[in-house]
């Protein structure tokens, strides 16, 4: 995982200059919903209420590099090797995603509040939406998907 703020995303090489243009000018009233940016890369703008840790579910893709960010709120993101994982349901590969059964709790995690963003590759588990300060709060979040 890679985790930086926002402004220094244009120095890495890896990430598409799409990407980069898109995230270094977007504003905050952007509509929610479904944004295509090219043929192997697209961004869900989506807003929810964070959870309690409890709640959360590590995931992971195989098809796609997700780079998350926030737009308004704060939330937690934990994150480990998924090969450290023991498979809660079958891979879906009509929405890319598989789901883990251990808990989240004692994981490392990455605070993101707006300022910051976190690139998550398809051999690294994550669990988002993770309130922070213990207290659920309403985000607005940005996930830009690129295909591997």
């Amino acid at each position: 995982m890679i985790t930086d703020k926002l402004y220094n995303i244009k120095i890495y090489t890896d990430i598409p200059q799409v990407v980069k243009d898109f995230v270094l000018n977007i504003k905050q009233d952007i509509p929610f919903g479904r944004i295509v940016l090219s043929d192997d890369i697209y961004v869900n703008i989506e807003t929810y209420k964070t959870k309690y840790i409890d709640y959360s579910k590590f995931e992971a893709h195989k098809k796609y590099i997700d780079i998350q960010f926030l737009l308004s709120g704060k939330e937690l993101l934990a994150y480990t090797d998924k090969f450290k994982l023991t498979e809660n349901q079958p891979y879906s590969s009509e929405k890319d995603i598989i789901f883990y059964n251990e808990p989240v709790n004692g994981y490392p995690y990455v605070c993101l509040d707006g300022t910051n963003f976190a690139v998550l590759y398809p051999h690294e588990a994550h669990a988002p939406q993770i309130c922070a300060d213990n207290i659920p709060v309403d985000v607005k979040k940005v996930v830009v998907k690129i295909r591997v």
